[in-house]
């Protein structure tokens, strides 16, 4: 037996497809497609605040050196506000490995309902339900590698 995917909920194997404890006998399955559900706009939300979050202190910076221009202060005062300016810019450093690597995340999980479909005994039956696009596509192409090893292969033509 050939294990294709295997963790807590999924498995699946060279024999069945094996999903929160229901087996689908491969010998069983004739078909197995995909469908994409509407984008959340919680996910997408959240993306554009990661982005605010790593522009903001850039923003302020530029505005902070745009004010010390604009006020034409004494050159103390004016050093005073662009290095702060300056400081405020410098702080998204530290924080931007953290915030990207969040926005990394968001993108590996996605933002659509992700569901695996699959022609069993006849009828259409849902595999799996997943927000997390890269365990989906682990495990849909899993699926798919699964079947056609399982289905027999036509002789050649000459």
């Amino acid at each position: 037996m050939i294990t294709y995917y295997d963790d807590r909920s999924v498995q699946v194997t060279s024999t069945a497809v094996r999903v929160d404890g229901r087996t689908f006998r491969l010998a069983e399955i004739s078909m197995v497609w995909h469908r994409r559900g509407s984008r959340s706009w919680r996910v997408l939300a959240g993306r554009g605040a990661i982005g605010a979050a790593l522009a903001g202190p850039l923003v302020a910076a530029a505005l902070g050196i745009a004010l010390a221009l604009w006020l034409d202060r004494s050159l103390t005062v004016t050093i005073a506000v662009v290095g702060a300016s300056v400081l405020v810019g410098l702080a998204v450093g530290p924080v931007a490995d953290f915030l990207f690597e969040h926005l990394d995340r968001s993108y590996a999980r996605g933002s659509r309902q992700l569901e695996i479909w699959a022609r069993w005994r006849g009828q259409p039956v849902r595999l799996l339900c997943t927000r997390d696009a890269l365990r989906f596509g682990q495990i849909y192409r899993a699926v798919q590698r699964a079947v056609e090893a399982g289905q027999p292969v036509s002789p050649r033509r000459r």
